[in-house]
């Protein structure tokens, strides 16, 4: 990382972990497409979670107060960028959790994640993501 990026990650005030699933997904699209426009990242969301350009736009914009991205004018619309990597939000997820939840151990995390439980947190994580609809 150079220096730049280190104080910009350094002034985020939250985590990764902190953020609401709306502000996951937006971070998620603009890994997927490097830099983009709120119309490009709203459209990139729109077939899995159609939403206002103006629900996006101040998603973009906490995001950026955040210091989770990056802005620039670019002709009447903002470019953002992402402040940090896929890959560097991955690494800071996952020591948080090991820091929280497993004591600091990757090791009793790797463990855990072994065998039967391994399918648990698969099985936990396929049914947050596709919840059964209630029925009345």
């Amino acid at each position: 990382m150079t220096g730049e990026t280190i104080s910009r990650v350094q002034a985020m005030r939250k985590s990764l972990l902190d953020l609401a699933p709306l502000e996951l997904d937006c971070m998620s699209r603009l890994w997927q497409l490097g830099e983009g426009t709120v119309r490009q990242i709203r459209d990139n969301l729109a077939a899995t979670r159609p939403r206002a350009y103006t629900t996006i736009l101040t998603i973009m914009d906490r995001l950026a107060h955040k210091g989770f991205v990056t802005r620039r004018k670019m002709g009447r619309a903002f470019l953002y960028l992402p402040n940090l990597t896929l890959e560097e939000a991955r690494g800071r997820a996952i020591a948080r959790v090991v820091e929280h939840f497993f004591e600091g151990s990757y090791e009793t995390m790797a463990s855990y994640l072994s065998g039967k439980q391994l399918a648990a947190v698969r099985a936990t994580a396929a049914a947050t993501r596709n919840p059964e609809p209630a029925t009345h």
